[in-house]
């Protein structure tokens, strides 16, 4: 008998018609267009690919391009089997690319019905490409044998009906399978299928299910390709002339995905930055976007600019001067596609940029980090049950945009490598569109939130491909030695070897992108060159609301340990030699922000025009706040470790030694510090999974500025704070683990709050008993205050009491971020005749050194200072451009009773 080895060599056509008693089956009809559309790697906004880079439309054919490595899918966006009673009929004609002569394996091809069931979001539904408990659907389907198959896709894909033969005439390079789905007996449904010669339309071979459940049936629609044959990597299976008809077919036109994928946006100083990200386009395709405002008296649209779409990233960025900050602006995004029988039409993607909230007396910010989609890839058997899919979030986007936040901060790790889908390392090319396929799940996720928020997001390890990331001044990271021979150390930890050498995996272009997606809708950096292999920067500070923020780049130039401590034997940063203690691990030669960085936060902290309070962005905290078993080499079981009962800590506990936090290394953490401080810096970061809220001290308890961790929203990694001891000083009505230590390295630390695993009783527990959430940071300009508030994930903001973890709200007063005690003072000051309050700078003379910089709390103030001799006080509003000078002015070891009466 000759197999369809010829009918798999062909194309892949389908027409699904789902039919519905009494009404016109071409209701709630689709029909493909790709036949019309150019050649690239996206398949249209209709549709989602799993994944990205493994289909193509390639001359009026979509084109599965890597079904070698598996079971892969385009699930129908527009279109989706509902649960009302009704008919359905599909026709697809399907084979092997013409470069291959033979099958070789055990595939198919054909349709995936009732992907997701009622079980989950569309979206979620659309990632499915694997077999998926009992959400996965059910696969009508012809293998290489030319047989029409039903397999189960909740049981890994079983066969659940029967085989029947196929005669053995020669079968012809396409089929067209063809598919109707109808109501049977006590409520229950059949599939009738056969495949049919593409040319004559006569009937090769017909299978038949019957008895199927309505459930099974409902959910997304998926074309479907697996071939498993790596001896034939490339091209596959090919399809086209998909149709969807009938009335158990709902149309939902809202669930378009592209061109726009999503938008991010900052504005400062009357200039607003926009970048698009669009979906990757072909050379045939309309190479730019126009962006369009509406006018606000009337229904009319101007187009303001256009910005060509930017190879490799995808991006079209918009920048836009004299740019008025105090209206809100409707905008939106214009791309044209080809449509089908080949006519262009329009996309828009809509949003509003508000009015900055300059007069408002409080700016929210909404921080987050580590957005885990699910609890471990879903590619294949691991990803066993619809719980552990995690995406999109809903709650949590829900959840945030009910705090009406006026900022956004997402400080790292928005997408990880390995989840949903492996990391694809089979080519730069590849893992720049895998990369893409994971940050347009991520933009999927908060686009509700991003559209019409301003938003700041920042690369951090796992963006750029890493577990962990020392940048050691942006250098490329060797390659693995050829021969294979690692230290003895490195048993069983040989995959860490590369990036603990130092630098950057991925080639410097593919950083240089991914850094591109995500802050190029930031102010300018404040470094424009590239730096080490030709790695870009984008430090910079955003001035919104009269809240600064500095956006800090603390892995890019971070020395490695590995390199810089032979003698410990560090394993993805962690000592293996005992005998060396944390303090010791210093090495004050090792960079942390590197100089170009500390100048530019130097020169921030000391500029305070139209700014009230200042804040930092980092992608990791200057602490390490965790705990580890004593019997832990490194952290990597800290994913087996079980979730305690609440308020339980457990015992055998140390603190760890984590060379990936920011404690370590020691001396150039406290030098950052001691730079931040200066302008009462709050520091708000992510990575470490575990939300804290701490007090850093450098050389006394409190003496720089609290420091925020906020929690994941996908905690993959459930770090915990269970010291064996009580902290001092610990206030008795907080929990045991807070008060004031000294972290593994020996750095001071006051401990407020931190957000440990426990169990909830919440389904999936592998989700909410990690400890998820979000944070908000609410900046009171008018009292100078910061109240810090750490949110669970599924929180109600209508009900705080029960949404928020123990420990916050916390407020605190900005100076407190400058903590250090005076030791000396100055004439305190009295400033009258400024529109706002005034802004001192203190200058010791002996040394020329700024102490620091401030917008005072009200218009009386009197500077303490540190050190004996004179000092310059700079009093006065940048704002207006009025400033006063005293130079000359001795420290007093009392507070002197003189007064220096300021007038403007």
């Amino acid at each position: 008998m000759k197999t369809i080895q010829a009918v798999i060599i062909g194309i892949i056509t389908g027409t699904l018609v789902l039919l519905t008693g009494s009404c016109d089956r071409s209701e709630h009809a689709l029909t493909s267009d790709w036949r019309y559309q150019p050649d690239r790697s996206w398949v249209g906004p209709e549709y989602w690919a799993n994944r990205l880079q493994d289909w193509q439309i390639s001359n009026g054919k979509l084109v599965c391009v890597n079904s070698n490595l598996g079971f892969r899918t385009v699930h129908l966006l527009t279109r989706r089997m509902g649960k009302g009673p009704g008919e359905a009929t599909i026709r697809v004609t399907l084979g092997l690319h013409p470069r291959l002569s033979r099958a070789g394996s055990e595939g198919w091809a054909g349709i995936l019905l009732g992907a997701g069931e009622d079980k989950l979001d569309y979206r979620g539904s659309a990632l499915i490409h694997h077999s998926h408990g009992d959400a996965g659907g059910l696969i009508v389907a012809v293998n290489e044998s030319g047989q029409v198959v039903f397999l189960d896709n909740t049981r890994e894909r079983e066969n659940i009906g029967s085989m029947p033969e196929v005669p053995e005439a020669s079968l012809p390079d396409s089929v067209i399978l063809n598919m109707d789905i109808y109501p049977g007996p006590d409520s229950l449904y059949n599939i009738a299928c056969n495949i049919t010669h593409p040319v004559t339309r006569e009937v090769i071979t017909s299978n038949t299910l019957t008895a199927i459940e309505p459930h099974r049936l409902t959910g997304n629609i998926a074309v479907a390709a697996h071939h498993l044959d790596e001896s034939h990597a490339g091209y596959t299976y090919w399809f086209r002339n998909l149709q969807v008809e009938g009335t158990r077919i709902t149309e939902h036109p809202d669930h378009r995905f592209g061109p726009a994928m999503g938008v991010q946006f900052t504005q400062q100083r009357g200039t607003l930055r926009l970048t698009a990200q669009m979906a990757p386009i072909g050379k045939e395709d309309e190479p730019y976007v126009k962006f369009m405002l509406k006018d606000p008296d009337g229904p009319a649209w101007q187009q303001v600019d256009s910005a060509v779409i930017r190879p490799g990233s995808y991006t079209a960025q918009f920048t836009l001067e004299n740019w008025d900050p105090s209206l809100d602006h409707t905008y939106r995004l214009v791309y044209k596609t080809h449509s089908h029988k080949g006519r262009k039409k329009i996309h828009y993607y809509t949003g509003t940029i508000p009015a900055e909230p300059t007069g408002e007396e409080e700016i929210v910010a909404g921080a987050f980090s580590c957005i885990s989609h699910s609890d471990g890839s879903i590619h294949g058997s691991r990803f066993d049950y619809p719980g552990r899919l995690w995406f999109p979030h809903q709650e949590f986007v829900t959840s945030v945009k009910a705090q009406e936040p006026d900022i956004l901060f997402f400080t790292g790790d928005q997408v990880y490598e390995g989840r949903p889908t492996p990391a694809d390392f089979s080519s730069p090319g590849m893992t720049e569109l895998d990369y893409l396929y994971k940050w347009y799940i991520f933009l999927w996720s908060v686009e509700d939130l991003t559209r019409s928020i301003p938003t700041v997001s920042i690369p951090d390890d796992h963006d750029v491909y890493h577990g962990n990331l020392w940048g050691d001044g942006g250098k490329q990271a060797p390659e693995y030695p050829e021969d294979s021979v690692y230290p003895a150390y490195y048993k069983g930890f040989e995959q860490h070897w590369q990036q603990d050498q130092g630098g950057y995996k991925l080639r410097p272009s593919s950083v240089n992108m991914i850094q591109e997606t995500m802050t190029s809708h930031l102010p300018a950096p404040f470094h424009s060159e590239p730096v080490g292999a030709g790695i870009n920067t984008y430090f910079t500070s955003l001035d919104y609301g009269r809240v600064s923020f500095a956006i800090l780049e603390d892995r890019k130039f971070k020395s490695p340990p590995s390199v810089a401590l032979p003698r410990a034997r560090v394993v993805n940063g962690f000592a293996q030699n005992p005998y060396i203690s944390g303090r010791n691990l210093d090495d004050p030669e090792a960079r942390l922000l590197g100089e170009q960085q500390l100048q530019f936060i130097d020169e921030w902290t000391r500029d305070w025009k139209d700014v009230d309070m200042k804040a930092s962005i980092s992608q990791t905290i200057f602490v390490n706040l965790s705990t580890y078993p004593d019997t832990f080499k490194t952290d990597a079981g800290v994913t087996r470790l079980p979730a305690p009962e609440a308020g339980v800590i457990p015992d055998g506990y140390r603190r760890a030694r984590d060379m990936d936090s920011n404690g370590w290394p020691q001396s150039a953490r406290n030098n950052s510090l001691r730079r931040l401080r200066k302008g009462f810096v709050t520091l708000i970061g992510g990575d470490q999974h575990l939300g804290s809220l701490t007090h850093l001290g450098v050389d006394r308890w409190d003496d720089a500025g609290y420091s925020f961790c906020v929690p994941a929203i996908g905690n993959l990694w459930p770090r915990r704070w269970f010291p064996q001891e009580p902290g001092r000083d610990r206030n008795p009505e907080l929990p045991a683990y807070t008060g004031k230590y000294f972290d593994g390295f020996g750095n001071r630390v006051t401990v407020w709050a931190a957000a440990n695993p426990e169990k909830t009783g919440k389904t999936p527990s592998n989700l909410y008993d990690r400890a998820v959430g979000y944070g908000i940071i609410r900046f009171n300009k008018e009292q100078s205050t910061i109240t810090f508030e750490c949110w669970k994930r599924d929180g109600d903001p209508q009900n705080p009491d029960e949404g928020i973890y123990k420990g916050w709200p916390r407020t605190i007063s900005m100076t407190e971020n400058y903590g250090r005690t005076p030791r000396l003072w100055l004439p305190g000051f009295e400033v009258t005749g400024l529109q706002q309050r005034p802004v001192f700078q203190v200058i010791h003379e002996p040394t020329g050194e700024v102490v620091y910089s401030l917008r005072a709390p009200d218009n009386t103030f009197q500077p303490g200072v540190f050190e004996r001799g004179s000092y310059t006080v700079t009093v006065g509003n940048p704002d207006e451009s009025l400033m006063e000078t005293y130079s000359g002015i001795e420290a007093r070891w009392s507070q002197p009773e003189r007064v220096i009466e300021v007038s403007f």
